[in-house]
């Protein structure tokens, strides 16, 4: 070092400018703040400098002759009274919010708490012992990096299939990649994994969070890491543990390989909450350096944080600084890594200003007018735990949402429940019942019927029960509602009549929700048939139990992979299953048809007493009238165990019907020369059974 001077208030963070690093930290109510700078093995401590200007609240200092690569973290000094909201204590080694890299890990013990553990005051005790020793380390990024020629892909939303994935779990066991960068973020741009999401189809890759994340402590404990990654400390830093031998270019060049395959990359984002929990948590970053900021508290008691996450603590997106810093997240990603779009989870609670879910946020007019991200991809999970949480629908333009109400009628319909045909048939057409009012189009709906959050697509058909033995918390972690049904037999079986069974329910499912109007999800390895042994919360398991089997595993169906990129190829060839409107039933002039049709078994279309006879276990609908394309399209689903005769209504003028899709089929294409089939003729639909019918021309005589 060769100088310290007042330096500059912004940027926020550690930034190089080729002679020494800029350190700007927000603290409203902090009394001092100290810089402190380690030695390149994080141990040691080799210097202490206070922050000697305070500018609108930012602390800062310039310190000449550091370069990237630097360690460093920040003390900072200020009242300790949890009664009031403030936990101050300079003897806890805290992360920088805006830290663009972590070096080394969190070691768990009592130092890195605020209060004495034990105490019989607990959180209103002080602790004196110093966190430097356990707490990872900030590093000085130099953020200049040239990407060449990288084009995003910008993918039409209504041409978007997404692939939600994890960076460890789609690649560390991989056979052709090699083993020093499986499970890293080089191995997702690796050719063998470009080539795999290439020939399936895909043109979006949703990861699961790579912000830095940290593995909670009864975790650790038990002998378990949290595998998901849904408990952020770092919003600027991608997390270590996937770095793999060229660090975090690693991650920029798959992004590259990405985009060269046409596919962009969406990343799943925790604004909501933080990994420092409850009032009980540790003192890693926010926490010490403003919880009264950073933190929503409880305005009874602001001793206590106001939960509506689920996880102890709600990030305080109200407060402009914490705005601002999600803000500045979100355009780094985009800007410094190139993301395309982000899916928010639990972002309900990020449009609570201050308490109760609001349009007029801060959180949702900024990301509107923001120049970057009003340009990419918005996702958000339409709920949080809070009173008035569940919005589904309730987001504006410019957003798409994780739709569940696709998600649990097409799981009962095919489950075999009865009263299902109105949301089946909502969920079919783009749910515009829920998003049309505000203005939105069918690709605000995303529909998937398996996400991480719950059962894979084979342990949906195999248990009725959840097994999540394995998280050391008594089975009663997960899910309960979780409208599955094991065909007969829980778990493994040799049974050939109960696998014939389950194969045909995942064709089922699948093709709903690829046939359906909106944005199909697909979760990563379903298209395989992958299997977690019935755990529906495997949120701790970073092992087999998450990880993509390549090798064949006990649940493999080797047919099914064709079956997904049948459906995917269906999508991206034909109009009338990317719809830039909603169907409104209006008659079109060019066809004299109109834009959708629901039928009965009999031919005829359905009615209102139909509609309300929960009895009614099947329904076609018949769509494509008013295609660019002209290709029509008739789809016909029966969940019932018996097959039933289905009549092709005469009313629909045309030519003739040929099968495109039988799920009743083994491999469920119809690969034979499918016979014809004339208005008024009646199809052999069988149980179970999801048809899908293409209108052909009719052969000319003489011809």
């Amino acid at each position: 070092m060769h100088g310290i001077d007042d330096g500059a208030p912004l940027p926020l963070g550690a930034t190089f400018d080729g002679k020494g690093v800029n350190f700007a930290l927000f603290s409203e109510h902090a009394t001092r703040v100290e810089l402190c700078l380690f030695e390149a093995n994080g141990k040691r401590e080799i210097a202490r400098i206070a922050l000697p200007c305070r500018t609108e609240d930012v602390w800062h200092v310039y310190v000449e002759g550091i370069a990237p690569g630097q360690l460093y973290g920040y003390r900072v000094y200020g009242p300790y009274e949890p009664q009031h909201g403030h936990r101050f204590n300079h003897h806890k080694l805290l992360l920088d919010p805006y830290a663009r890299q972590l070096s080394g890990k969190f070691r768990w013990h009592d130092s890195l708490f605020g209060y004495r553990v034990g105490s019989p005051r607990a959180d209103l005790s002080f602790d004196r012992h110093d966190s430097g020793r356990v707490m990872p380390k900030c590093v000085v990024e130099d953020t200049a990096h040239s990407w060449g020629d990288d084009r995003r892909p910008c993918r039409r939303w209504q041409d978007t299939v997404i692939y939600e994935a994890h960076v460890k779990g789609l690649t560390e066991a991989h056979p052709t990649i090699p083993p020093a960068i499986r499970g890293s973020y080089e191995a997702l741009g690796h050719p063998a994994m470009i080539e795999y999401l290439v020939k399936l189809g895909i043109t979006a890759v949703e990861l699961l969070p790579i912000h830095s994340f940290v593995d909670d402590r009864f975790l650790v404990e038990k002998g378990l890491k949290n595998y998901w990654g849904y408990s952020t400390i770092g919003y600027f830093a991608p997390e270590p543990r996937y770095l793999g031998p060229a660090g975090v270019n690693g991650l920029r060049a798959a992004v590259r390989s990405l985009h060269d395959a046409g596919i962009e990359v969406l990343l799943d984002v925790v604004y909501n909450h933080t990994a420092e929990g409850s009032q009980m948590g540790p003192t890693l970053s926010f926490r010490g350096i403003d919880n009264k900021s950073y933190y929503k508290l409880s305005p009874e008691n602001p001793r206590y944080c106001y939960d509506t996450t689920g996880t102890g603590n709600t990030l305080n997106v109200s407060h402009p600084r914490v705005l601002q810093m999600v803000m500045d997240s979100l355009r780094y990603w985009v800007e410094k890594y190139h993301i395309d779009g982000f899916r928010f989870d639990l972002a309900t609670t990020l449009a609570r200003d201050p308490y109760d879910f609001d349009l007029g946020s801060g959180f949702l007019q900024a990301i509107r007018q923001d120049p970057v991200l009003n340009r990419v991809k918005l996702i958000a999970e339409p709920w949080d735990v809070g009173d008035g949480g569940y919005r589904v629908g309730g987001f504006p333009k410019g957003w798409s949402e994780w739709n569940d109400q696709v998600r649990d009628p097409v799981r009962a319909f095919w489950r075999g429940d009865l009263g299902q045909l109105p949301a089946l048939a909502h969920a079919l057409a783009g749910s515009a019942e829920i998003y049309r009012a505000s203005g939105r189009h069918p690709w605000a709906s995303i529909n998937y019927v398996c996400s991480h959050d719950g059962y894979t697509l084979h342990d949906l058909v195999s248990y009725n029960h959840r097994h999540n033995q394995a998280n050391g918390e008594d089975n009663r972690d997960g899910h309960n509602h979780n409208l599955s049904w094991n065909c007969g037999v829980e778990g493994p079986t040799k049974d050939p009549s109960v696998l014939a069974l389950r194969a045909r329910q995942k064709r089922n499912m699948l093709a709903t929700i690829f046939l359906s109007q909106g944005v199909p999800m697909l979760l990563m390895g379903d298209e395989m048939s992958r299997t977690q042994g019935g755990n529906n919360n495997a949120y701790a398991q970073d092992n087999g139990t998450s990880w993509m089997d390549w090798q064949a595993g006990p649940a493999m169906d080797p047919d099914l992979l064709e079956f997904v990129r049948a459906l995917i190829r269906l999508r991206q060839k034909y109009d009338a299953f990317t719809r830039r409107t909603f169907f409104d039933g209006q008659q079109q002039h060019e066809t004299g048809l109109e834009d959708i049709y629901w039928l009965a078994p009999d031919g005829r279309e359905m009615a209102d007493e139909d509609w309300k006879d929960e009895k009614r276990r099947a329904l076609g609908m018949q769509f494509g009238n008013d295609s660019r394309d002209g290709q029509r399209f008739l789809i016909l689903m029966n969940s019932a165990p018996e097959s039933i005769d289905f009549r092709l209504a005469e009313n629909l003028p045309g030519d003739i019907w040929v099968a495109v899709l039988e799920t009743s089929l083994p491999r469920g294409i119809v690969r034979e020369e499918p016979a014809t089939l004339e208005p008024g003729q009646s199809i052999v639909l069988r149980g179970r059974t999801l048809v899908l019918l293409q209108q052909a021309r009719r052969a000319q005589e003489g011809n």
